[in-house]
């Protein structure tokens, strides 16, 4: 182990993820488990334990917590960031897979494929407050708006994402966009959100005053994930099929550059500060790490098999 490796491990255990670098965890289904990456060093610190097949992840707003879904046993397993050990287990429906936390940490979200559900459970309790129901058939990804005000659902069968009301706690409304719903994302005043339409190979501009489709912006093959810049003026969208990441300028709403990263690119994060992304790759399993003001990739982590995406606290 390289003495800054060794650095970072004594950081992350003796002064906690609060006073350490961002930390970036990555779920591999095929191995059953969440890889930690400093983000400082760009090394992987360690391995946690998470079930059979983990898929969504998510944290709290302090990183004390990661949410991730198991699909082999159909729940969602709460870790603590600091021990590795699942602080607890809470069931779910068959085939959970996308999970998002509200910005204040109150309620946590699951897509729930075979259910066509979400689930909307509380953070602090682990109860479940409700299952909703959605039009979509088999949801992806549940995304809070920034106000946590509405999710936003995608599902693989639909042509449209639809928009639970948090507080009425049911579908109130749906945006057509294009086949294939994936990624999805707002932009930090929550105004418009992005959504990767991975069979139409487009992002779809959502306006959320009026719930309507504004602009459709052509992306690569198998469009996927979505993340978007704190500053709001980029937006990174993976191309499955082409094995890449392209940067969309928000002020104009067209790709301004492309950075080639790993086989199948899945969900990605960006730092805190926005400084890099973090791009899963699925088939190569490895992680890209990009660093945003160049365009350029800077190195590749490898990590365990199949992973789907990351998060960073």
């Amino acid at each position: 182990m390289n003495s800054s490796r060794i650095l970072s491990y004594l950081a992350f255990f003796l002064c906690g993820p609060a006073m350490a670098a961002p930390f970036a965890y990555v779920p591999n289904e095929k191995s059953g488990s969440v890889s930690v990456i400093d983000t400082a060093t760009d090394s992987v610190l360690r391995e946690i334990a998470a079930g059979k097949r983990p898929r969504g992840i998510a944290a709290d707003p302090a990183g004390a917590h990661l949410y991730v879904t198991d699909a082999a046993s159909n729940a969602l397993l709460v870790i603590d960031t600091a021990s590795g050990a699942v602080a607890r287990r809470i069931a779910l429906g068959k085939s959970p897979e996308g999970v998002s936390v509200s910005a204040d940490g109150r309620y946590v979200a699951v897509a729930v494929e075979e259910s066509n559900s979400v689930t909307l459970i509380d953070a602090v309790t682990g109860r479940v407050l409700a299952d909703i129901a959605v039009k979509g058939k088999n949801p992806e990804h549940a995304v809070f708006s920034p106000d946590g005000r509405w999710l936003l659902v995608s599902a693989e069968e639909a042509e449209q994402v639809d928009v639970i009301d948090v507080a009425a706690r049911r579908q109130t409304g749906a945006v057509a966009v294009g086949l294939r719903p994936r990624g999805m994302g707002f932009s930090p005043d929550g105004t418009h959100a992005y959504v990767a339409c991975e069979l139409a190979g487009a992002v779809y501009v959502v306006d959320m005053a009026t719930l309507t489709t504004t602009v459709r912006i052509p992306a690569g093959k198998n469009a996927n994930g979505i993340a978007v810049h704190p500053g709001g003026r980029q937006v990174y969208v993976s191309n499955g099929a082409d094995a890449n990441v392209m940067v969309i300028d928000t002020a104009t709403n067209t790709v301004s550059a492309t950075i080639a990263v790993g086989k199948r690119p899945w969900n990605m994060a960006l730092t805190p500060d926005g400084a890099k992304l973090y791009v899963a790759n699925g088939r190569s399993n490895s992680v890209s790490v990009i660093d945003t003001a160049a365009a350029a990739k800077r190195a590749d982590v490898t990590v365990g098999e199949l992973p789907w995406g990351v998060v960073i606290r």
